[in-house]
């Protein structure tokens, strides 16, 4: 048997390696171990690989090999799909630069204001990473330059195909030198993608790797319902039979996902939605919750199907069949991560079968209709999420720190550590999550206490 390969065998630099030991990065996975030798030496890569892969790791390891520190001006750049996926970009690389001095990282985003990002600018950032709107919005503005760029990196490129950023592509891709080192990772490859890789790289080794998950990490199972009124019920049913403590359940459209969640919620359900009505702070904020377990379902559209940071999920409940089986695999890749097991569940309706064939042939998916839960689970205690979120109106421009709001809350007075859950800060506020039989004690000893010798504001999420 082939031993995994080792992050140590590619000649990183030592403070690279300092920071993969502190986030016990030991192996490489698939997709780092087939195209981080290439990226390494500084040649162009189309890489197919799905979410919770590895890619990440893959291409900011191989932004900060070759990246000069000392240089102010923006040397790689990495285009995203959404927000989102933008942020969690960024904060990564963030992590494994974290041993290396004077790595500044800016995220820009549509959602935000455009002044702050146009000053941060002005200060320099050695790598950005955005969404093709907005980088396009800055270059347009002279606000950015992109003329001493060595590294472009487009990750998710079919999403962003999907999502109308073709002319904003080749937009921001004219105004970078033509000598850079271009990555493109797609977790499909339609003929667009196919073309616009013919167009911008050179000479490009390829790379794919299968999906991350098997039937023995992943349990997926097919429930039929008669009438399309049925779903909400049986997702409750799921819901009460199998207690899970962390849930995404699927929609196809905003409309559904957001009656579904009032449902749940009008029942005593601790659940958020997340679709593409909601204002960016709002979906923000959802997940936020979601991922600090200050929620226990999460009822989404596919924005939501790749790419975003949450781990963990116990359960995954496609209450309508995707579209499209690569959409399905996305979907069902939020549970049985991270070596853990996964437990899916699909319904399908007599309407889905043109749907369920292109599972079967596509996915090899062997499909076999099961017996739905007993009416009486319904009759089971709902599962309450462990913890609630404080919002502190202050961040990182108040030079707040997560040893601030910890050392705040657990001081003489104050709760135990062990009451303190995830600690999240942006530019200008923090929210931090505690346990529900703390959070009253929480709120008082922030709200009557200082941070950074100042009075905060904070409230209950």
């Amino acid at each position: 048997m082939t031993a995994t390969p080792t992050f140590t065998e590619l000649g990183l630099a030592p403070a690279l390696l300092n920071s993969l030991q502190h986030l016990n990065y030991q192996h490489m996975t698939p997709i780092q171990a087939q195209s981080l030798p290439w990226i390494l030496q500084g040649n162009d890569l189309i890489a197919q690989a799905k979410t919770g892969s590895g890619k990440t790791a893959a291409f900011s390891l191989g932004l900060l090999q070759r990246l000069q520190s000392s240089r102010s001006k923006p040397q790689a750049l990495v285009l995203c799909p959404t927000r989102e996926l933008a942020e969690q970009v960024a904060q990564e690389i963030r992590r494994l630069a974290s041993s290396i001095e004077n790595v500044k990282v800016l995220t820009l985003c549509g959602g935000v204001p455009f002044r702050g990002q146009a000053s941060s600018l002005e200060y320099g950032a050695q790598i950005l990473v955005g969404t093709p709107g907005r980088i396009e919005e800055h270059l347009n503005r002279e606000t950015l330059d992109l003329s001493q760029l060595t590294q472009l990196v487009l990750d998710e490129a079919d999403r962003m195909l999907e999502m109308g950023f073709e002319a904003a592509l080749n937009a921001i891709i004219e105004r970078t030198p033509k000598n850079r080192q271009t990555l493109l990772f797609s977790a499909t490859f339609p003929k667009a993608i196919e073309q616009l890789a013919a167009h911008i790289l050179r000479q490009p080794k390829s790379v794919k790797v299968d999906a991350v998950h098997d039937e023995h990490q992943l349990r997926q199972h097919f429930y039929p319902i008669e009438e399309e009124s049925e779903r909400i019920e049986v997702v409750k049913r799921l819901l009460m039979a199998h207690q899970p403590r962390s849930t995404v359940v699927f929609y196809n459209t905003k409309i559904e996902a957001q009656q579904l969640a009032n449902q749940l919620a009008r029942e005593g359900f601790s659940v958020l939605a997340l679709h593409g009505d909601l204002e960016q702070r709002e979906r923000d904020q959802a997940l936020l919750q979601f991922a600090n377990r200050s929620a226990t379902i999460l009822v989404a559209t596919d924005v939501a199907a790749r790419g975003l940071d949450i781990a963990a999920v116990e359960v995954v409940i496609n209450a309508q069949l995707a579209h499209d089986p690569e959409v399905h695999l996305h979907r069902v890749g939020r549970t049985g991560r991270a070596g853990k097991q996964g437990f899916a569940c699909s319904l399908y309706s007599p309407r889905d079968q043109f749907k369920l064939q292109q599972l079967r042939e596509q996915l090899n998916l062997d499909i076999t209709a099961e017996a739905l839960p007993e009416k009486n689970v319904l009759f089971q205690p709902i599962i309450k999420a462990p913890m609630v979120t404080l919002q502190i109106e202050g961040g990182k421009k108040q030079k707040i720190r997560a040893g601030d709001i910890l050392g705040a809350l657990t001081g003489e007075g104050g709760i135990a550590g062990d009451q303190v859950g995830k600690i999240q800060i942006t530019d200008i506020r923090a929210f931090v999550a505690v346990t529900k039989a703390a959070s009253k004690q929480a709120l008082q000893k922030l709200g009557q206490g200082t941070l950074k010798g100042k009075r905060i504001r904070v409230r209950f999420l």
